[in-house]
């Protein structure tokens, strides 16, 4: 029989790997931490994901009710080996069998199960399990080789930004020197794979680290000034945010040691929303402007600048904020909600496509810009609970829309009513530059905005409506609908040759 080479097996899988990050949309998934005090049930927060349009998840754990309660919902779901569990996992291969068995194939596939993270940036959290990390993620990927779940369940690790000690500018970014060993076996083993690089890549740190270096409009994805454009001197490729420079240096880093074309998906990033007195970047009005720009630059398909046909599939930190962590007060406050569901800020798109979202029958919002000057707020809420003649009943203290008590919530609800009330006969969603029209609905929980299908016309109480991420691209622009298609057929010829070579 003629052998084929090895290579020829491998380029297989990577080829495998890479149709699958660029043939479908990328997809907007949020990380679910649980040290909070009042953490919902499970099914609690399948109700809200579902009503959201989430459909990618990511545990900390394999916890078993939040699996069974995921079943028969086609959410995809990425399950964690937590750091304590590697040990174990790399050095037997019967309990990495066992981990796998329990806590994945006993679930699958009524939950749809899709990936692994064994554990959480190891390298810099626990280095002192680092040499055996490859050998934990080998075990378990054998674990499922055998029980026939390799296809479906992808495996790897999520890694800091801690291990590139200078990722800018991205095309010299490099790996530590001291974790090269270690690295480059992750890296063998994700090629050998096709599973995807995962980093946790954080702008919010970039920027509060970086002592003024880089302005805050490019942590938050804003468009700056042609002088204030980052450039990197050595490829002239313009970075148009610090999310992108941050995925291009785990790109380069990994070209640095001769591997290309590995998907990167970002397991972690987001924005507190709160802060001490020392960090004045956590504000409400910042994490709203970083999640809604990062959706949208997400969901437009495209990748970095050197890995343009790559999309960043990437999860928000995170669901819920949890007031049990430890350090400082922005730790408790990168939730998107409250656990009583309620929403911490209205999470919206900036420059959302309305033209495409009124063709496909979706009611269309008008709120105030996330980046929208408080004065000129002042004088359009003033405007419309005024001349332009909004019932603005509802922002009254005691009411039901008053809180939360700031402008940029009230001058959302009044504008909204103004322009129900007045499209039809020309009025617009402008107040001077400082509104924009949205296909999400941004009522709340005791808050329905005129034009909800939850409004009543006094604001009372109803369930919570679809606040999730919106696709800014053709479609519906509500729903996030994403799947990671396999390709069984050329995957398992490509898993028996590397058997056979």
């Amino acid at each position: 029989m003629m052998l084929l080479p090895r290579w020829f097996a491998e380029a297989i899988l990577l080829i495998i790997s890479v149709l699958a990050f660029t043939n479908n949309a990328a997809f907007i998934g949020v990380n679910i931490g649980t040290d909070l005090t009042n953490m919902p049930s499970p099914s609690d927060i399948v109700t809200l994901l579902k009503s959201r349009q989430i459909t990618h998840i990511r545990l900390y754990d394999a916890n078993s009710h939040m699996l069974k309660a995921f079943a028969n919902t086609s959410i995809q779901v990425m399950v964690g080996v937590t750091n304590q569990e590697i040990l174990r996992i790399g050095r037997f291969p019967s309990s990495a069998a066992s981990w796998v068995n329990k806590n994945v194939a006993a679930y699958v596939p009524s939950t749809n199960i899709t990936a692994i993270a064994v554990g959480s940036e190891v390298l810099t959290a626990a280095p002192h399990v680092a040499p055996i990390l490859a050998s934990a993620l080998n075990n378990i990927h054998k674990a499922l080789v055998a029980s026939n779940l390799n296809f479906q369940v992808k495996v790897s690790t999520p890694m800091s930004m801690d291990i590139m000690p200078k990722p800018f500018p991205p095309s010299t970014s490099t790996f530590s020197p001291s974790w090269n060993t270690t690295v480059y076996q992750l890296l063998q083993f994700l090629k050998n794979t096709g599973s995807f690089f995962m980093l946790n890549a954080y702008p919010y740190y970039g920027y509060t680290t970086a002592n003024g270096i880089f302005p805050l409009d490019y942590a938050l994805f804003k468009q700056l000034s042609p002088v204030k454009q980052i450039v990197d001197p050595n490829t002239l490729l313009h970075y148009n945010s610090m999310f992108d420079a941050m995925v291009d240096a785990a790109y380069y880093s990994m070209e640095a040691l001769n591997f290309s074309k590995i998907p990167v998906v970002v397991t972690e990033t987001g924005w507190p929303s709160s802060g001490g007195s020392d960090e004045t970047a956590a504000t409400i009005g910042n994490a709203e402007t970083f999640n809604s720009n990062l959706i949208k630059r997400v969901l437009n398909n495209s990748g970095p600048p050197s890995q343009p046909d790559i999309p960043i599939n990437t999860y928000i930190y995170e669901l819920y904020n949890e007031d049990k962590r430890s350090g400082p007060e922005s730790e408790k406050n990168w939730g998107m909600f409250y656990p009583n569901e309620t929403s911490v800020y209205p999470l919206g798109l900036s420059g959302g496509d309305s033209g495409s979202a009124a063709l496909n029958g979706t009611t269309l919002f008008c709120v105030a810009k996330a980046d929208a000057d408080d004065d000129k707020l002042v004088d359009g809420l003033n405007w419309a609970c005024g001349q332009g003649r909004a019932n603005c009943a509802a922002l009254q203290q005691g009411q039901p829309c008053y809180l939360p008590n700031d402008i940029k919530s009230h001058a959302s609800f009044a504008y909204n009513d103004y322009y129900q009330k007045m499209k039809s006969v020309g009025g617009t969603c402008d107040f001077d530059g400082t509104a924009i029209t949205t296909s999400r609905d941004p009522s709340y929980r005791t808050c329905a905005y005129t034009g909800s299908s939850n409004a009543n016309g006094t604001g009372g109480n109803f369930p919570p409506t679809a606040l999730g991420p919106a696709s800014p691209v053709g479609g519906n622009a509500n729903a996030l609908i994403i799947s990671i298609y396999h390709l069984p057929f050329l995957a398992t010829l490509a898993f028996t040759l590397l058997l056979l070579l």
